[in-house]
C-alpha cells in the first residue's frame, strides 16, 4: 500500500515536471510603445497562471487610422499591433492578480506563437489586444478552435467603433463558425466570481487624458472616425455546457486602465473598474 502512495507521488511530480518543462522560456519582444520596460525581479519564477498574450498577423485592411500601424515590421518579430500595452499593461495585471487574490502569478507575461508550437495549451487564460486589426491565417486558426475545445479562454480588448468589429469578425468567425455571439446577461457567473458588478461602464484608453472623452472612435472625434465606437459592448461566445470560453470587450481599452494603472493623470475609476474586470475572467477561466 505505502509503495503504491509513493509511486502514485512520483508520478504526479513527474507529470507536474513535464508539464514544466514543456513550457517556453521566457521571452521578450520589440513593442510599439515600450522597450527595455524593468523587468520583475522574480520573472523567472514559475507561478499558477501566467498572462498569455496571443500574438498575430496585422489584417492587410485598411481602415481609418490604421495605416499607420504598417511600418513594414513582422509580426513575428514585435512592434506590430499585438504588442500595444506590452509588457507594461501586462506586469501590471500580473501584479494586481498576486495582490487581490490567492493565485500565485507569474511576474511576467507570455508571447503566444499559435504557428510555432503548442505552448498556448499551456495556458488557460488568453488575451488579444487591438483585434479590430488582426488576421489569424488557417494555421492559426485551427490551433485556436482547438484551444478553445480543449476548455481554453479567451479575452479580447481594445478595438472600437463598426469598421473594427466587421475586421475581428472574419477572423473570429473562422475559429468559431457555428458559434454564436452574444451580448452578456448581468446575472452571469463572470461578472460576480471575485466582485460583484452590474454597475459597469465604458473604459476609455489613455487618449481619455489628453480629450477627456470616454469615447475612443466616434463620429464627432477630430478627425472624424466612421462607425462609431460609443457605449461599452460586453459580449461572449458559450460552449455546448454554457461556459464562456470567448470575451469581447468592444468600445473600450480595458488594457489601458491596466497599462496606466500607476499613472495619477489617467482616473482611478477606470483601473478600478478595468483591474476587477481582469480579475473576475481571470478566476472564472480557471473555477469554470
Amino acid at each position: 500500500m505505502r509503495s503504491g502512495v509513493v509511486l502514485m507521488a512520483g508520478l504526479g511530480l513527474g507529470a507536474a515536471v513535464c508539464s514544466l518543462f514543456a513550457q517556453r522560456p521566457f521571452r521578450e519582444y520589440p513593442a510599439w510603445e515600450y522597450n527595455n520596460f524593468p523587468l520583475p525581479s522574480d520573472y523567472q519564477r514559475p507561478g499558477e497562471w501566467t498572462f498569455a498574450r496571443l500574438m498575430y498577423p496585422t489584417t492587410h485592411f485598411v481602415i481609418d487610422w490604421q495605416s499607420e500601424y504598417k511600418r513594414g515590421y513582422d509580426w513575428h518579430d514585435g512592434n506590430t499591433n499585438w504588442t500595444i500595452d506590452y509588457p507594461r499593461s501586462d506586469r501590471h495585471l500580473s501584479a494586481a492578480i498576486r495582490r487581490l487574490t490567492r493565485i500565485d502569478g507569474k511576474s511576467a507575461e507570455q508571447p503566444i506563437n499559435l504557428e510555432e508550437d503548442d505552448d498556448v495549451f499551456n495556458y488557460p487564460w488568453l488575451y488579444a489586444v487591438e483585434v479590430g486589426h488582426w488576421e489569424l491565417t488557417d494555421q492559426q486558426v485551427a490551433k485556436f478552435r482547438e484551444f478553445l475545445l480543449r476548455g481554453g479562454f479567451f479575452m479580447c480588448d481594445d478595438f472600437h467603433g463598426t469598421d473594427e468589429w466587421n475586421v475581428f469578425i472574419m477572423s473570429m468567425k473562422k475559429v468559431l463558425p457555428d458559434r454564436q455571439i452574444v451580448d452578456l446577461p448581468n446575472g452571469d457567473a463572470i461578472f460576480h466570481t471575485v466582485y460583484d458588478l452590474d454597475d459597469r461602464f465604458q473604459v476609455p484608453g489613455a487618449q481619455y487624458i489628453y480629450t477627456h472623452s470616454i469615447c475612443e472612435k466616434c463620429p464627432t472625434a477630430r478627425p472624424p472616425v466612421n462607425g462609431g465606437g460609443d457605449g461599452a459592448k460586453w459580449r461572449g461566445i458559450y460552449d455546448d455546457n454554457g461556459r464562456l470560453m470567448v470575451v469581447i470587450c468592444h468600445n473600450m481599452d480595458l488594457g489601458d486602465s491596466w497599462e496606466n494603472a500607476d499613472d495619477p493623470k489617467y482616473p482611478e475609476k477606470f483601473s478600478a473598474l478595468g483591474i476587477r474586470i481582469g480579475v473576475n475572467y481571470i478566476i472564472y477561466s480557471m473555477t469554470h
